[in-house]
This record gives structure tokens, C-alpha cells and sequence, in this order.
């Protein structure tokens, strides 16, 4: 099973490390910080001893890479993982904005429902299951989002179940919330906030979350 960096320092943009299994043009490695897609955010981007990763999946606890058909890496070969550092720190920024704005949702709506959520580089979704216009709750949403993030507060992120690979993020006296994501340090990274509504159908409501 592949060794987890982003996890254990998300802010980590290069690594030494070994190639597991070579089956065409797809690898595994001995550890990485290469984050794949999953729950909602977008792969880093980046290459492989000097090979673009065309994808980056998750199969179970493992993580497979795709990379160009011609790389000729066999298992065992020691090569250095780079990641695109500027595009990792805006998804992770905008990951934790999504978080927080998710968990205010949850205590300001009763009965509200998320239907999905997208963390891309140029903005975060998400998406609920409400009948009104959700806009309306922006101001006081941003205010709370706002308060928090430039309190500055600490990001604690770690394991709660190691065995199991489940991860969570915690602001003491704020939320715990279980999420696998790539995480800041403090709250204050995130900057600037700006929300923005889109009606995505009839009994569900859009939140576009940008950050500056």
C-alpha cells in the first residue's frame, strides 16, 4: 500500500521515491504526494520521473498512475515525483472553504441535504437538496466563513481510523469534520471569500465558492 505524504505534509512538493509495479502504462509507488481524486477534489497534476501523469486513481487504500505509454520504468527504479504546487495550494484553499462553508449550511438550515460537491482550481460547488432561494442566507453565511478564516485559526488534520484510512480536519471549538482531503494549516490561507448562487434544477440549490 502506498505511503501517503499529502496527508502528512500536504505543503510537500517534491519526493524521492520507488516505483511498486509497472503494468503498462499505469505504476504504483512506495509513497507519494501526488493526491488523486477524491471526495469532490480534483487530482494534483505533476509528473513522475519526469513524465506527465495523465491520471491519478484510487483502487481501494492504493493509488494508480497512468503515464505516457513510452516511460520504460520497471519496478524498483528510484524516481522523484514533482507536483504542481501552485494549482495543490488554490484546490486546497478552496477545499477548506467549501468544508466551511458546508458545515455552516448544516447549522444555519434545518433539513438541508448536500447532493454533491466539486473542488476544482478555479472555484469549489456545492450542491443541495432546498426549495428556496439560497442566496438569501449569503450574508450571514459570509460573515460566519469570513470571521473564521481571518481569525486565522489553526487546521488540526489527522487520523481517526489509521487502519481504515479515515482522515478528519478540526478546528478546536469550532467542527471536526471526517474528510480526505489535502488540508491547510490555518485557517487565515484561505483569504478572501465570495459566494455565488446557480438554480440547478427544480428542489435543488447551487453554492459557488471562490476565493481571492
Amino acid at each position: 500500500m502506498t505511503r501517503k505524504i499529502f496527508w502528512e505534509n500536504p505543503y510537500q512538493t517534491e519526493l524521492d521515491t520507488t516505483i511498486n509495479s509497472v503494468n503498462g502504462n499505469q505504476i504504483t509507488v512506495n509513497s507519494t504526494i501526488f493526491f488523486a481524486f477524491s471526495g469532490g477534489q480534483e487530482s494534483d497534476t505533476g509528473s513522475i520521473a519526469g513524465f506527465q501523469v495523465l491520471e491519478a486513481r484510487k483502487e481501494g487504500k492504493e493509488i494508480v498512475y497512468s503515464l505516457p505509454e513510452d516511460h520504460g520504468l520497471q519496478a524498483g527504479d528510484r524516481v522523484r515525483m514533482q507536483i504542481d504546487w501552485e494549482r495543490r495550494y488554490r484546490l486546497m484553499r478552496l477545499h477548506f472553504a467549501a468544508e466551511l462553508v458546508l458545515e455552516l449550511v448544516y447549522r444555519l438550515l434545518a433539513h438541508v441535504e448536500k447532493a454533491g460537491a466539486h473542488i476544482s482550481v478555479d472555484k469549489a460547488r456545492i450542491d443541495f437538496l432546498w426549495s428556496d432561494n439560497i442566496s438569501v442566507h449569503f450574508p450571514d453565511l459570509l460573515w460566519e466563513a469570513q470571521s473564521l478564516i481571518d481569525a486565522d485559526r489553526e487546521i488540526v488534520s489527522a487520523y481517526e481510523d489509521e487502519a481504515n484510512e479515515r482522515r478528519y480536519w478540526e478546528v478546536a471549538g469550532f467542527a471536526r469534520v471526517p474528510c480526505g482531503g489535502t488540508h491547510l494549516r490555518r485557517t487565515g490561507e484561505v483569504g478572501r471569500i465570495d459566494l455565488r448562487r446557480v438554480n440547478v434544477g427544480r428542489g435543488k440549490e447551487r453554492i459557488e465558492i471562490h476565493v481571492h
